[in-house]
Formats: structure tokens, sequence, C-alpha cells
């Protein structure tokens, strides 16, 4: 057996159990999706957004990239976040990172990546420039590493802030509140970092004054 047909047949076991245990199980689900939460996490498979947070399907709307980044120009990202916030109606954003990203790890080296994975670890780069002293003066390297993840975290939930979709759903909903957490694939704790509720005060040359 292929390991792909291994899936096909473990996923027509999980639907059929899903089913036994509750008959209206998929017709309810298939009907409405109302997600409290935008959950912005790392590709990483040891990482699954329902699973850590024992929450069921529906309950979480979810985008994943590698390093759990908020890129201003990534589209892809930008239409998950003005649909989960405009159309959802989410209350809560959440960006997820995880202790021993490879992605943040690799942006610590100066090893090339070839060109795509360059573009997209210089930002990972560039939140250790924008806290050279503080993970410089940080001597054990793992301790180091840590300490760029839970940094790379907050600052992908203030790139947030930026966004008019977040600064017009705060301006006329009073939501949704924006989280950076970080979690440990050691203990599979999720430890809350960084959080900026509705509202909270950015710095004036990201604020847009005529939504």
């Amino acid at each position: 057996m292929k390991a792909y047909e291994k899936l096909l047949l473990e996923n027509k076991a999980w639907a059929k159990e899903k089913v036994e245990d509750d008959p209206e199980y998929f017709n309810r689900l298939s009907l409405i999706q109302t997600p409290k939460f935008l959950w912005i996490g790392c590709s990483d498979s040891r990482v699954p957004a329902n699973e850590i947070t024992n929450t069921q399907p529906g309950e979480i709307f979810v985008h994943r990239n590698v390093a759990n980044l908020v890129i201003h120009t990534d589209v892809n990202l930008l239409s998950v976040l003005e649909y989960a916030v405009v159309h959802l109606k989410v209350k809560h954003v959440i960006v997820c990172g995880h202790y021993g990203c490879g992605g943040v790890k690799a942006a610590m080296t100066n090893h090339d990546f070839k060109q795509v994975l360059n573009m997209w670890l210089r930002n990972i780069k560039d939140v250790y420039r924008l806290h050279t002293d503080e993970l410089n003066n940080i001597e054990n390297e793992e301790q180091r590493f840590d300490r760029l993840v839970e940094l790379n975290v907050i600052e992908q939930v203030q790139h947030l802030a930026k966004t008019s979709i977040i600064q017009k759903a705060w301006r006329n909903e009073q939501r949704p509140d924006l989280h950076g957490w970080v979690y440990g694939l050691k203990n599979g704790v999720i430890h809350p970092v960084f959080e900026m509720k509705a509202q909270t005060p950015i710095d004036r040359l990201y604020q847009y004054d005529d939504l």
C-alpha cells in the first residue's frame, strides 16, 4: 500500500466513526461556519491547531505558513484575514509560533536557501535586526533561538494591527483582540507572550485616518 492510500483509508475510518458516534455530525457541520477564532500558525506538521487546542472542526478558522508570518504583501494571508474579520466576524486573531521552529532557526544562519526561501526568511532576519542588542546579549544559543521565536510572534501581531482590515474592525466593532502565543513542542503547552486588545494605540505612522 502506498503512503497516500493509507491516508485515504484512515479518512474513511475516521468519517465512519464520526457518523457512528453522531449521525448528524457532517450534516450539521456542512450547514454553518461560525468560528470565534482566526489562527495564523506555522506550517510545521507538529503544530495542528485543532489538536493542540482540543477544539472541533468549525471552531477555528486557520491559515498556516512557514514561521507564521504576517507580511503586508501576502495576498493569501490578507484574503484569509479579511474573510475571517469582515465576513466570519471572528472575535480573536491568534498568531501562534512554536519553539524549535525550523524557519526561525534557518533565518538565524547565513546559509543560502535559494531565492524564494531567502525572500521569505528575510522577514525573520528583519525581526532579529530590530532586536539585535537583546538577542546578542543572550549567550546560550538555544535560549536566543527561543527568544527570537517569541519576538517573531510579537512582531507578526503588531503587523496585524497595522492593516486597514484590523483597524476598521477595531474602529467600527471593537474587535478582534489580537494574541501572540508560542507552543512548546517538548511539553505541548501554549505560552501567551503578547496581546493587543481592540483599539490598542499603535504608531501614528501606521494609522489610517479615513477608514
